[in-house]
């Protein structure tokens, strides 16, 4: 498995991940062409597309902030789920980063969300707070109540929070 770092908006994977991105996480969780493409030009954000078997199976995007990583989105595309892939990809962030926390829908929202869920569980994350509310991505678009994870337990949870707050969603 190869894990490339896409450093520029005009990198030809970009149009298929924001394809997939688009179609895969509700409206209200993802950014629009402009924020997303913005991201390129950002020092603390690293979108990295992920390759098995020299094709391409998903993608992370991540912010490296004060103390650990933060993984706004994680896909792995449709034609390549069920195959243990997900697992991999969460073993190469638990080698490149020692602290990682991640947002989630809360589990009891269905049956995709109980399955990533227990995915996370079962790939070393556990729940660190049930009271988180992803702000809204812009106009038109709703907060959400989520659930974050970790790989760790924040010694400050709010200064975390505060942080994610300040830096990924300003």
């Amino acid at each position: 498995m190869e894990f490339l770092p896409i450093t520029s908006a005009e990198d030809y994977r970009v149009q298929e991940i924001y394809q997939s991105y688009s179609s895969t996480f509700p409206e209200d969780e993802q950014r629009d062409w402009n924020q997303f493409t913005a991201l390129f030009s950002n020092p603390n954000v690293k979108v990295i597309s992920v390759l098995h078997e020299s094709q391409t199976i998903g993608y992370l995007i991540i912010w490296e902030l004060s103390s650990y990583v933060f993984v706004e989105h994680f896909e792995v595309f449709e034609a390549f789920r069920s195959q243990k892939l997900g697992s991999h990809i969460t073993g190469y962030l638990f080698e490149n980063y020692p602290r990682i926390i991640l947002e989630i829908e809360p589990d009891h929202l269905g049956e995709d969300a109980k399955r990533r869920y227990s995915f996370y569980l079962r790939n070393g994350f556990t729940l660190i707070d049930e009271m988180y509310v992803q702000p809204s991505y812009g106009e038109g678009k709703k907060s959400l109540d989520l659930w974050l994870l970790a790989n760790y337990t924040p010694e400050n949870l709010k200064s975390v929070k505060d942080e994610i707050y300040d830096v990924v969603y300003h």
